[in-house]
């Protein structure tokens, strides 16, 4: 019996730990979740078979029409005397078989088009990543963020929890008013209610990350995570990788290319396609054998309409790479300005975390042996906690800066590999 309950209590406490096991996600390890997991991102794949398909369409070879034309007499009067109506003698058969050519390099330049059109579309979905690697960064840090914000807070009411012990013995002892333990009590009061609210808003943000990660399992954000993963240089050099390797300026350059093989496809199109075959056709027994041949005549219809159509695309998507260069100028040079702005902004903070932390806890020794007011206390106090929070504000805009210049030279793609 002793047995069996040991190995039933093994068993639960294993359970129980299965069921509180996290997940820990650094940055990389969310990026590398999401580009496997994430929901979105499977269903845009599908866009690349979709357009994988259409260079079988455009191999595929037009099939061989069969025609059949069947004249029967239809006067007795006429019909030889040794037949019946249907037969062979009263009757002309038409079989006719024929197929359409491709010139011009028509099918050569389908293909070619559809060949394109794959390499765009598997630019657009690793643009598409990027815009989802922004997203998941952003979740990641507002997790972090909450966490931090939710730390801050109990580091705060524990601390004043144990001032507020030590000073219900005092009332007791009447060392202090019955005011100074209201005060202490009503801070602490504050906080527990602000700690619920920094609770659900962890909360919150988790599930949102945990939908952009793909997964229903518990997860934690890796609070150690220094997320210095791409050496930032001169923002020059970020300029030249961005104009470079970014997948939106990737997926114009092969946008251009699609147009321009499309340009040689629509004015290919502009040569008729002959429809050529060999007809047999027997008439009352008599066999005849001979050829098929149509072809349009382009005295109006020459594909004008589709030529300037194409022409008109290759030019706008000329002009959407020299916009998006343009704009990669702009946001990159921004990105980078503040990139450095807030990074100065969290070296200059931490000095006075350090400082604030030294403040509060001489301040409360200072009071808990009578050489201060409780009013000095509790100022000390709300003063750490608002240093707090404005550090890791500042650390939280530092660190979007930085996910920022990621996202703005694309070499977020770069970490999540």
């Amino acid at each position: 019996m002793r047995i069996r309950i040991l190995l039933v209590s093994i068993v639960g406490l294993f359970l129980s730990a299965s069921s509180f096991a996290q997940t820990n996600y650094n940055l990389q390890k969310a990026l590398k979740t999401a580009t496997d997991n994430n929901p979105i991102l499977k269903t845009q794949k599908f866009d690349i078979a979709v357009a994988e398909s259409e260079i079988v369409s455009a191999k595929i070879i037009s099939n061989v029409k069969l025609n059949n034309q069947s004249l029967f007499l239809m006067n007795g009067a006429m019909a030889n005397n040794a037949s019946n109506l249907v037969s062979a003698r009263n009757s002309q058969i038409w079989w006719q078989a024929t197929k359409v050519f491709q010139i011009a390099g028509q099918r050569k330049n389908k293909i070619d088009v559809a060949n394109k059109s794959v390499a765009y579309t598997k630019q657009n979905f690793e643009e598409i990543k990027r815009n989802l690697y922004q997203a998941v960064a952003l979740k990641w840090l507002d997790v972090w963020t909450a966490k931090k914000q939710f730390d801050i807070l109990n580091r705060a009411k524990n601390n004043l929890d144990s001032v507020v012990t030590i000073n219900k013995n005092r009332l007791k002892n009447q060392v202090i008013t019955q005011i100074d333990y209201n005060r202490t009590e009503l801070l602490a009061n504050q906080y527990a209610l602000q700690i619920k609210s920094a609770g659900q808003t962890l909360k919150n943000e988790t599930a949102n990350f945990k939908y952009l990660l793909g997964t229903t399992d518990e997860i934690t954000v890796d609070e150690n995570d220094n997320f210095e993963y791409v050496t930032t240089t001169t923002s020059d050099d970020l300029l030249k990788t961005s104009l470079e390797s970014r997948t939106d300026v990737l997926a114009a350059k092969s946008a251009i290319e699609m147009a321009n093989s499309n340009v040689k496809l629509q004015k290919s199109l502009a040569y008729p396609q002959p429809e050529l075959g060999m007809i047999y056709n027997p008439q009352n027994t008599l066999p005849y054998l001979g050829v098929y041949a149509t072809i349009e005549l382009p005295f109006f219809d020459r594909n004008q309409g589709e030529i300037q159509k194409s022409a008109v695309l290759k030019s706008q998507a000329e002009q959407d790479l020299i916009a998006k260069q343009q704009q990669i100028q702009a946001e990159l040079t921004t990105a980078y300005n503040a990139y450095l702005l807030q990074k100065k902004n969290v070296a200059d903070f931490e000095a006075m975390l350090k400082q604030s932390d030294q403040i509060l806890a001489g301040v409360k020794y200072t009071y808990l042996r009578g050489g201060t007011t409780i009013i000095d206390f509790l100022e000390a106090q709300r003063s750490w906690l608002d240093t707090q929070q404005q550090y890791y504000n500042a650390l939280q805009q530092y660190r979007e800066s930085y996910i920022a210049l990621l996202y703005q030279s694309g070499l977020i793609n770069t970490i999540s590999k």
